[in-house]
């Protein structure tokens, strides 16, 4: 089953759902501040997206911009990094969305175009 990860009140997050819908991919919900990702969860999903982990930080949060971590991360271990990401899911960048053998991080409508052909049983390209 898909995994769609947001903060409810994200208008991109909104954005990313309704997108969903209308392409009908199913998904199970999860509010990523009631529910924050574990540290193993996150560990997993930045394997299986290919990203740097900086790509998981929620770079326009206020929590963000309060801890400083532009100037931090850098000298930050991944495993630093994901015990961080771990503490808080409004550090975390959102939407999620995890697939079986796919993680997008934030909503590009392109890169959301390939999941649509995965889940559809469409024929890809």
């Amino acid at each position: 089953m898909n995994l769609f990860i947001c903060y409810p009140k994200c208008s991109t997050c909104k954005k990313a759902e309704k997108w969903l819908q209308e392409k009908e991919i199913s998904y199970d919900l999860r509010d990523i501040r009631l529910d924050r990702p574990t540290k193993e969860e996150l560990a997993d999903w930045h394997q299986k997206s290919g990203l740097e982990l900086k790509r998981f930080f929620n770079t326009s949060g206020n929590l963000y911009k309060e801890l400083k971590l532009k100037d931090r991360l850098p000298g930050m271990t991944d495993e630093e990094k994901l015990e961080l990401l771990a503490t808080d899911g409004m550090l975390v960048k959102r939407p999620i969305f995890v697939s079986e053998d796919r993680v997008l991080v934030g909503f590009k409508e392109k890169e959301w175009e390939e999941i649509s052909v995965q889940t559809s049983g469409a024929p890809q390209a």
